[in-house]
């Protein structure tokens, strides 16, 4: 049984809040796997108090909690109010006096897991404040823990990420820190180490002698909506590329951990990491990358006039070590795109021989694909004899879908829902080490400054990015 637990939301009038984290714990809470005893307080600058921020939460939850009147009206007797100052230290005072008060009502200290659901900027001064206010100190030894779930991005380059890191260090243990990549929480995602590892058909062929490219899309078809100032000072590359991309590449290249043990598996992420081949100059990041804009983009709210901000990107990366040397791995990511979609496709080599009698040019590469999003799943292309009196070959697939197992009602988990799940088990898998951040700033931030040399192609809105060869 899992000990009470206090989980206290910053910004808890936020979008991420009202969009993603209040519907993540109301479905977790409904299901059975919050703790009993639970209290969850929301912290931010509004004055609502507890039936102002009960309500904003109801309104949240109308259509996630449908039907189940009932259920939202146990769950919202959770939620506490306190408003405050992220930048003020009287604020952490009210919010210790607060909790104080809530693990008397629950009468005994109780676990706490700290959400920073807020812009990055201000995750140094939260965790200052939450350190020197005593907060994050457990209710004692044997009893209790205190946890930080901070959101990515994790600093905006090698030298602000290791400054934040140092911060972290100085104020809490690695086993306190979450660092959150909630691609990694994503279903599909999680089930590349399961079906590699588990599988003796494909592990003896991952490597570089059977297979001939990895590539890693994350497809956007919408824009930046409300998030022209933030999204401007980002950049596609630093929001999805630093952390979502490289972490689907370390998954895909890492060795085998033995077992989920939390630490082995991010020691394995984190060794593929510190081995991509580095892009050092700008001639390199030019035969490497291609980075676009897609039309009208400075025409967006927010927007710098002549912004130079990409918003799609296309990597080559190479593995230095000896499973994956000079096998490519493509990082492809955009906005505006034609579809929507996040998928890993791995193309194996072809045969030196094939049964085929027709004399045209044959690439009978086998391809097996997980798609993350939408139609979560895994597929597998293959080659067979067409039906008939013919000696040719045609392609075959075998897949499944995670939607359809069970007769298509077996509800996949929100990777929200596994975040908060993992957060208050205490199991750091599917969050970012230290020296995961660091390698993958490592690699990207030289190209971001090579960037200010190379081309910035503009594409159609609706199109496949730009029209590069590589």
């Amino acid at each position: 049984m899992i000990a009470p637990t206090i989980i206290v939301i910053f910004g808890a009038t936020g979008d991420l809040s009202q969009k993603k984290l209040l519907p993540a714990l109301f479905r977790l809470f409904c299901a059975g796997y919050l703790p009993a005893a639970l209290r969850i307080v929301g912290f931010s600058r509004r004055d609502l108090g507890d039936e102002g921020y009960r309500t904003f939460a109801r309104e949240a939850l109308a259509v996630t909690a449908g039907e189940r009147k009932t259920e939202l009206e146990h769950f919202l007797n959770r939620l506490t109010y306190i408003a405050g100052d992220f930048m003020l230290p009287a604020s952490y005072q009210k919010l210790s006096d607060g909790l104080i008060v809530v693990e008397g009502e629950m009468g005994q200290c109780a676990n706490k897991l700290f959400y920073l659901a807020v812009p990055p900027v201000s995750y140094e001064p939260i965790f200052k404040e939450l350190a020197d206010s005593g907060l994050t100190i457990p209710c004692s030894d044997e009893l209790g823990w205190t946890r930080v779930l901070v959101e990515k991005p994790f600093g905006n380059n090698n030298e602000t990420a290791a400054a934040l890191d140092r911060t972290l260090g100085l104020l809490f243990k690695e086993e306190q820190i979450f660092r959150i990549d909630h691609y990694l929480a994503k279903e599909a995602l999680q089930d590349i180490l399961m079906f590699r590892f588990s599988n003796l058909i494909f592990e003896p062929l991952w490597n570089k002698n059977y297979i001939d490219r990895v590539e890693i899309k994350l497809f956007e078809s919408h824009g930046i909506a409300e998030r022209g100032v933030f999204y401007d000072g980002l950049g596609a590359l630093r929001d999805v590329g630093q952390n979502h991309l490289l972490q689907m590449l370390a998954l895909v290249a890492m060795e085998n951990p033995g077992g989920l043990d939390a630490a082995a598996v991010r020691e394995a992420r984190a060794k593929v990491l510190q081995a991509l081949r580095p892009i050092t100059a700008s001639s390199d990041a030019l035969e490497r990358t291609v980075r676009g804009q897609y039309a009208g983009y400075q025409d967006e709210a927010g927007v710098a006039a002549g912004s130079q901000t990409e918003t799609y990107f296309r990597i080559q990366a190479f593995v230095d070590n000896e499973r994956w040397h000079d096998v490519p791995f493509y990082l492809e990511s955009g906005k505006m795109l034609e579809r929507a979609l996040a998928e890993v496709v791995i193309t194996f080599k072809g045969t030196e021989s094939f049964f085929c009698r027709s004399k045209e040019n044959h690439h009978h590469a086998n391809i097996l694909t997980f798609r993350i999003q939408p139609d979560e799943g895994i597929s597998v292309l293959f080659w067979a004899k067409q039906r008939g009196f013919t000696s040719q070959l045609e392609p075959k697939k075998l897949a499944f879908s995670y939607r359809e197992e069970g007769g298509g009602s077996t509800r996949i988990p929100d990777a929200y829902e596994r975040v908060l799940y993992d957060g208050i088990a205490g199991d750091q898998i599917l969050f970012t080490s230290t020296d995961e951040v660091m390698a993958a700033w490592k690699f990207i931030t030289p190209i971001i400054e090579h960037w200010k040399e190379t081309p910035l192609h503009q594409y159609e809105k609706g199109s496949t990015g730009p029209r590069v060869e590589k």
